[in-house]
């Protein structure tokens, strides 16, 4: 018995320390759960590049924890676990359930979502959620980004709304019949199956462990007070704002013959400090598509809470508690809300999802300076592309997998500049990049180069982290390579100052060198001596250029994340020497006068 409980069992005050020990606790079981599925998954998605999550809910189905998880993963975890219980009154110990319904609380088809109902002394306390991307999940086309499919049904994917795959601890073959006769890379996806069910039952032995170790009453008591400090600590940062209405407004790019001018996005976000409360709105924008770009309703709340927590303290949990504070409002039937069926949402985890991120944090800027972030660098182009064919290595056996391969430039903040590791703003740095030299091993295709592009973040007076670009091809056999990529149209924005990121761009190479310039959704078949060139976008800047530190500056020229003609026409710094000699320096004077002239110059 602890100093919240009572002899009647009966909860008596918040104890810090043992909420402390127990929050650690929590994040230690998810960092197994994740240890478990990067070391035992088959798939280069999973083992190579970790695009999957891994969290706890409670047994009323709020989320708990967290740890590392991507955020677009992890905030709808507790609708997947209420469906689960709705869908299986008769759910016991021993169960596991796959889900991976976007119209349930899912993300994407994609995402494979295993579920664990953990009970404690006969009571169920906790759920186990393992959310893993698939590289095939039965599509129509190779691909688990089915930007062109006209509604669920030409997407083709297999639907699992929180099945039963496992009664008693053992399995229920069906489901794996099913998903043998219909996937692509059998094998492979039955390695990934088993890793996800084993690092969720590494979830379930621990959690059982501190049952054992602290008793059932002392975890309820902990689960309220630390969904209850969550909440004031959500509570103490709102109030911090000032009271506001932001209305922000971006674009994604054009999907020939569905949306020739892009897709209009827009956000509301009322501030109300002392109630303590944001409310977001959504319920201004069109109407769901007929493609693949559709959100659901779990990536509409992950993308847009992401950006509320991208904005404020970043010390406030991310779970259930925290979440009580933020009132979202949707509506049915639009591509930014509640979709309605049939439509696909095979891209939902990406593509939109990032432009809502960004459009929520980047309206926080409106507030004034300190406050909010650029947009984030985006495009799930080359570098994430799909591939599949043909691997002669090992008798023309059958290989899909996704690539990682790449990053696009993370935003600048009022305090940082952006991270050149940021992947995409659904990732926000908490995936890892592919190793090239593991992708060329599991798979017959072979990369020239992946490289920083220059000048390609927007500037400010913190900088936009530059994107990546990388060419590959195949090896032997032809290969096809699939993605939705979008910024090429229109890239990310700067805020309160700061200059708009380069966009995307991508190329076909021929053999004989000759490179076609190729739109943002691209499904293409290489033959042997094709490539693929792909840079994806920077990040958007923070802030006035000129207000840059020059020394920073300096750095950046010598890191070739700028050029000196940049530095001089942008930022108004002026340099001398060569860095080929290490005789790169700032000349103060011409600074100075270079700054002022700039400043004086009539905006354009």
């Amino acid at each position: 018995m602890t100093d919240t409980q009572a002899t009647d069992g009966s909860d008596t005050g918040f104890d810090p320390f043992m909420t402390a020990i127990l929050a650690n606790r929590m994040d230690g079981v998810i960092r197994e759960m994740t240890n478990t599925l990067l070391r035992a998954g088959r798939s280069a998605v999973l083992n190579t590049a970790r695009d999957f999550s891994c969290a706890l809910c409670t047994g009323e189905h709020d989320l708990l924890a967290a740890a590392e998880g991507l955020p677009i993963h992890i905030f709808g975890s507790h609708m997947q676990s209420k469906a689960m219980a709705d869908f299986n009154p008769d759910m016991r110990e021993g169960d596991c359930y796959l889900h991976n319904d976007p119209y349930t609380g899912n993300t994407h088809p994609a995402d494979h979502t295993f579920l664990v109902p953990v009970y404690i002394d006969g009571e169920h306390l906790f759920t186990t959620v393992v959310k893993a991307h698939q590289a095939d999940i039965g599509n129509s086309l190779p691909t688990t980004y089915m930007a062109s499919a006209k509604d669920q049904y030409e997407e083709g994917a297999l639907i699992f709304p929180a099945v039963r795959i496992q009664r008693d601890y053992q399995m229920v073959e069906d489901v794996i019949r099913m998903c043998r006769s219909r996937i692509r890379v059998q094998n492979q996806w039955y390695g990934d199956y088993l890793a996800g069910i084993g690092a969720a039952r590494v979830g379930e032995r621990r959690l059982k462990e501190i049952g054992a170790k602290y008793g059932k009453e002392t975890l309820k008591a902990f689960i309220r007070h630390w969904l209850d400090y969550s909440e004031q600590r959500m509570i103490a940062a709102l109030k911090k704002l000032p009271k506001a209405t932001l209305t922000n407004s971006g674009a994604h790019d054009p999907f020939e013959g569905v949306v020739p001018d892009g897709i209009p996005l827009n956000v509301t976000v009322h501030i109300d400090p002392d109630a303590a409360m944001v409310d977001l709105d959504l319920t201004d924008n069109i109407d769901n598509l007929d493609c693949g770009l559709n959100e659901s309703e779990a990536c509409v709340g992950a993308s847009t809470f992401a950006g509320i927590f991208n904005s404020i303290d970043p010390t406030v949990p991310r779970n259930s508690g925290s979440f009580r504070r933020v009132r979202l409002h949707l509506r049915d039937g639009s591509v930014a809300g509640r979709p309605q069926f049939p439509h696909s949402c095979s891209v939902a985890t990406t593509n939109v999802a990032d432009r809502l991120i960004n459009i929520t944090q980047a309206a926080f800027a409106e507030i004034g300076d300190g406050f909010g972030v650029a947009e984030g660098g985006v495009g799930m182009g080359a570098a994430f592309a799909v591939v599949s064919g043909k691997d002669k290595r090992h008798g023309g056996e059958a290989y899909v997998n996704q690539l990682i391969a790449g990053s696009a430039g993370g935003p600048a903040s009022p305090v940082a500049d952006g991270w050149i590791t940021w992947g995409i703003p659904v990732v926000a740095g908490l995936m890892y990049r592919d190793s090239i030299e593991v992708d060329e091993l599991k798979h017959p295709l072979e990369f020239d180069y992946c490289r920083v592009v220059s000048a390609t973040g927007g500037a400010g007076r913190y900088r936009g982290a530059p994107g990546m670009e990388l060419s590959y091809g195949p090896k032997d056999e032809a290969m096809d390579v699939l993605w939705p990529c979008d910024g090429t149209v229109y890239p990310p924005k700067g805020v309160r100052g700061g200059e708009d990121a380069q966009p995307c761009r991508h190329f076909k190479v021929s053999a004989n060198g000759l490179e076609e310039e190729l739109g943002g959704i691209a499904m293409l078949k290489l033959v042997k001596g094709e490539k693929v060139r792909g840079q994806n976008s920077g990040g958007g800047g923070y802030g006035d250029p000129l207000q840059r530190d020059p020394k920073r500056v300096l750095r950046d020229v010598l890191e070739r994340y700028e050029t000196a003609d940049r530095a001089r026409d942008i930022y108004g710094v002026v340099l001398t020497g060569s860095p080929e000699d290490d005789s790169l320096a700032i000349d103060q004077a011409a600074t100075e006068a270079r700054r002022a002239e700039l400043t004086a110059a009539p905006a354009e």
